[in-house]
């Protein structure tokens, strides 16, 4: 399998610069190739200039996605978000017609996206660490549910270009990280590489197969009735 690791972390020294390392040897001994984008290592330029047309540098970006099977995104949630160096990174690689503005809008379909487009039969990842307790990231934790936190992320970056996302790899509280807990979170981490190809992806709903009206774009009343939120754009949601 060929799979690409686009990370962000500035510091060399980092838990993430390890987990990184720990990943690609993982996945290099189980016989994938691998690829990683270091965004800081590179000297990504994050922001987009008006009339920018694609250069070199995200023409090669886009060469890896069309070449991986699998993308992990791994970085350290800063803010809520991913540090804005990836943000960048998506910005400028997701250019008109690649990772948007695919497909024609009709009174059946509007545009590939979604679970459909440029990127469409391949899986995603995101590999996130988080100083927070898990518990401050659950139902009733104050920073909200961490699958809230990641929609934008899952389902606005990863599904809209067409990929399958996998459940997140987390990891918390990553202050209390010593020796033998790295073990631990390698050992898992390993784990969920090993299962990339068999994992069962979110199941978020597919724009174009039924479930929206167009060109509304809005869950079908029948579907949910009375319900809101984000999570009723996920398949399993009762």
């Amino acid at each position: 399998m060929n799979i690409l690791i686009v990370y962000a972390h500035p510091d060399p020294q980092s838990l993430n610069s390890a987990l990184k390392d720990y990943a690609v040897q993982h996945l290099q001994a189980a016989g994938h190739a691998v690829q990683v984008s270091d965004l800081y290592a590179m000297r990504w330029k994050p922001t987009l200039e008006a009339g920018e047309t694609a250069g070199p540098d995200v023409l090669r970006e886009q060469e890896k996605l069309l070449w991986a099977d699998t993308v992990i995104f791994q970085f350290p949630l800063w803010w809520f978000s991913m540090p804005a160096i990836m943000k960048g990174w998506v910005e400028r690689v997701y250019t008109y017609g690649f990772g948007y503005g695919v497909g024609e809008h009709s009174d059946q379909r509007w545009g590939n996206r979604y679970g459909e487009g440029t990127l469409a039969g391949k899986r995603a990842m995101l590999m996130v660490t988080a100083g927070g307790w898990e518990p401050h990231y659950s139902l009733r934790g104050i920073n909200g549910p961490m699958e809230d936190v990641l929609f934008p992320i899952q389902h606005g970056m990863l599904y809209y270009p067409g990929m399958e996302v996998l459940p997140p790899f987390l990891i918390y509280r990553t202050s209390r990280m010593d020796e033998g807990r790295f073990d631990q979170v390698s050992e898992a981490l390993g784990q969920r590489l090993d299962t990339l190809e068999s994992t069962a992806p979110i199941p978020f709903r597919r724009q174009n197969h039924g479930d929206y009206d167009i060109p509304a774009l809005t869950l079908k009343e029948h579907i949910l009735p009375g319900r809101s939120g984000l999570e009723i754009h996920v398949q399993s949601a009762a």
